[in-house]
């Protein structure tokens, strides 16, 4: 959707990413005033897994945003080298969730959440981009054949750049059909975004993007544990739960998949303790 420059803001004297998105992008008359009124919104988000965005604007007849520079590495860099650490893997995921909990809360749904928007500093922390640019994830409403021909159609570029099928490998099954999103499709794509990072594999692929928005939209990806037989099962259940084609079977909100995830990610001794002060406070 755009190309991303390090810059330097001179008023405030400090370095920033700056996205300026490509022509067609805002191609459609009203789209402008879509953008703006998406990262106006985008912008007021506080928090600290989310890149602020600072300014939004246009320049020689380009639009840009100004957001955050976090220095560090996107996670589809980090998952060149295979899959993580299973404690790295959920540290990461919590944060998203917790940043998708953020948006969710003021109505705000990514529709694009994939390994190449989120970010992971120096220092470990995490950083969810492009909820800004939410709307353009948005597919042609009440036309489904349009819209999911749109996600098909070739990218002669992005073929010969080995990139074609990365925009659609973590898109919900709702997004491959064209039919209305709403949060529970961002549970879908973390879903998917961290079955790669526990498998070191994407859960749907195929040799094309027909076939792999064929393969979201029909076929169930191998069980975590056949390919990691040491995951955890917990671990396994909410990826799985993540992963439901029908929207209705997934966790229902992301602050409920950030609490499952952090009590995956506090181990089976943290598991039996409570356990047991569950069982011992019955019995007295």
């Amino acid at each position: 959707m755009g190309t991303v420059y390090r810059a330097h803001d001179t008023r405030l004297n400090r370095p920033v990413a700056l996205k300026v998105l490509l022509g067609h992008a805002l191609a459609e008359a009203d789209r402008g005033d879509r953008f703006r009124k998406s990262a106006r919104a985008a912008s007021d988000l506080n928090h600290p897994h989310i890149a602020t965005i600072y300014d939004i604007g246009t320049a020689d007849g380009a639009d840009f945003i100004a957001m955050e520079l976090v220095a560090g590495k996107s996670l589809d860099r980090l998952l060149a080298g295979g899959r993580l650490a299973l404690a790295d893997a959920l540290k990461y995921a919590v944060a998203v969730a917790d940043a998708l909990a953020a948006a969710h809360a003021v109505g705000i749904v990514h529709r694009d959440l994939k390994p190449s928007n989120i970010m992971v500093s120096d220092q470990g922390q995490v950083k969810v981009l492009d909820f800004a640019l939410s709307w353009l994830g948005q597919l042609v409403p009440d036309d489904t054949a349009d819209a999911t021909l749109a996600m098909m159609a070739p990218d002669e570029s992005a073929t010969r750049r080995g990139v074609m099928l990365a925009p659609v490998a973590y898109v919900s099954p709702e997004r491959a059909g064209g039919r209305p999103v709403d949060p529970r499709s961002d549970i879908f794509s973390l879903g998917s975004v961290l079955y790669e990072m526990v498998t070191g594999q994407r859960p749907f692929r195929g040799e094309s993007r027909v076939s792999v928005l064929t393969a979201i939209l029909q076929t169930e990806p191998q069980r975590v544990r056949e390919i990691v037989p040491e995951a955890p099962r917990e671990v396994e259940k909410i990826i799985t739960r993540c992963l439901q084609k029908d929207p209705a079977r997934r966790f229902e909100k992301a602050a409920d998949l950030k609490t499952a995830l952090q009590e995956a990610a506090s181990g089976p001794s943290s598991l039996l303790a409570g356990f047991v002060k569950r069982f011992l406070g019955r019995k007295a």
